[in-house]
């Protein structure tokens, strides 16, 4: 367990700081915060408007629609214009809570590899990095990719997180674990 805790800390701490450079020094993440001169115009109209916090697809059905409905709708959108928003009614600085709860998912996700690693006593360098680079492909796949099939967004910046964090994390889980598991046991 005490492996797994010291590669969990070691790991989130990599994953966390992957996650920040990647999100401000690297600016990898830039496309999906792209500003508009007309930002302004927009923000007015939506407060204007009143709504309520929440994500929006628009233009969408309403509620209760029927297939008749559904069927008329698709054929009508067809090479429409179309919008995503997620919209807040006020700005909140909770950054030093975000990143505690960033590193804590970060240490958990990690810590929660390494439990699954020490259950194979065959460790090797290469068994570990491919296996982390695995897990890497497999959460890039079940939610950024498959986001952008159904959205239409750019999913690059989120697959280049997934091979760079999951590859360091494996790097140093690789050189920690063997050697560490290999001498527990002997």
């Amino acid at each position: 367990m005490k492996k797994s805790i010291i590669g969990g800390l070691v790991g989130g701490f990599i994953l966390f700081m992957w996650q920040f450079l990647s999100w401000s020094a690297l600016n990898i993440h830039g496309s999906y915060m792209t500003h508009t001169p007309h930002q302004d115009q927009i923000m007015k109209t939506i407060t204007d408007l009143n709504l309520p916090e929440g994500q929006y697809m628009m233009p969408n059905l309403a509620p209760g629609y029927t297939p008749e409905q559904q069927e008329a709708y698709a054929k009508d959108m067809e090479g429409q214009p179309w919008v995503l928003l997620t919209y807040k009614k006020q700005w909140s600085n909770t950054m030093g809570m975000n990143m505690l709860r960033a590193f804590i998912i970060d240490f958990l996700s990690a810590f929660l590899l390494c439990y699954l690693l020490m259950g194979n006593v065959n460790l090797s360098f290469s068994k570990i990095l491919t296996s982390c680079l695995i897990v890497g492909i497999i959460s890039y796949l079940t939610i950024p990719y498959l986001n952008s099939i159904w959205f239409k967004t750019d999913s690059i910046p989120d697959l280049i997180d997934a091979f760079v964090q999951w590859g360091l994390v494996g790097a140093f889980l690789g050189w920690f674990l063997p050697s560490k598991f290999l001498n527990s046991h002997n």
